[in-house]
């Protein structure tokens, strides 16, 4: 019996992703950054559209409309969601970790000043990196981590794809003036935040909705973390997301994430 997702095509869809890239990689490189935007976001960021619109494309091609209108809808998919412990996770991991990293340097007596993201913009902040999330996890999650998945299993999936995701964004990171340091430090916690998303994704009845907030909570976070420009706050919130990340491999075991040892 045929897998319901072996039609799909991860070459085809890592191929496009970074091809749909280029442009925006490009105009990126000419105009800097976005006046007024958290993290000194680049032009570059407007990519976020991609993973999208390869992923309908894609659908499109097998499923025609009808599969493309199913793809979308799963945006608001949070029915899915049966267990309502899962909103605590969903809702707080990321948080959690971006308080705990902010105490510890505090402690460690860093500096965590240049705080210059104001709270009363934090509702328009959600809701623009919730769109921008959209438009990722309907191409990381809604097509690409299921064929991943079968293939490597849930934590082999996720590492796959949280580098697949990290790499496509170094452009943009490189763009922004980030230094080597702050991007490997970056990126560890990018591979680590997606095996959580996975984690969570597996055990919420495969819901997009879950990982889009996630996402978002991730670039929220990111956006009032003081000083984030320095190497050792994304260092911070790396390690402390990979510990999380391994953490819930343990419990919930590697080949699905899905599955709590002690049940």
């Amino acid at each position: 019996m045929k897998s319901a997702v072996s039609h799909r095509s991860l070459s085809g869809f890592l191929a496009l992703i970074f091809a749909f890239a280029i442009p925006f990689w490009v105009v990126g490189a000419m105009t800097g950054s976005i006046k007024g935007m958290p993290m000194n976001l680049p032009t570059s960021a407007l990519m976020f559209v991609c993973p999208a619109i390869t992923a309908a494309i894609l659908v499109y091609k097998h499923d025609r409309t009808e599969g493309v209108k199913r793809l979308l809808a799963r945006v608001l998919d949070y029915k899915r969601i049966k267990h309502k412990i899962w909103y605590i996770p969903i809702i707080f991991i990321i948080p959690l970790t971006g308080l705990l990293s902010y105490a510890i340097l505090r402690m460690l007596g860093l500096p965590l000043s240049g705080n210059q993201t104001q709270w009363l913009a934090l509702p328009l902040l959600f809701i623009l990196f919730f769109i921008s999330a959209a438009f990722e996890e309907l191409g990381w999650m809604g097509y690409a981590i299921e064929p991943m998945q079968e293939k490597w299993g849930a934590l082999g999936g996720g590492l796959v794809l949280g580098c697949v995701w990290g790499i496509w964004h170094v452009i943009p990171l490189i763009e922004a003036h980030h230094p080597p340091a702050w991007i490997i430090a970056w990126f560890l916690g990018t591979v680590a935040a997606r095996v959580i998303i996975v984690w969570v994704y597996n055990n919420t009845g495969k819901s997009i909705f879950g990982a889009i907030i996630i996402h978002t909570m991730l670039n929220v976070i990111d956006s009032f973390l003081p000083n984030y420009d320095a190497s050792y706050v994304p260092g911070m919130t790396g390690i402390l997301t990979a510990i999380a990340a391994i953490i819930v491999t343990f419990l919930w075991g590697s080949r699905t994430l899905a599955r709590f040892r002690y049940a």
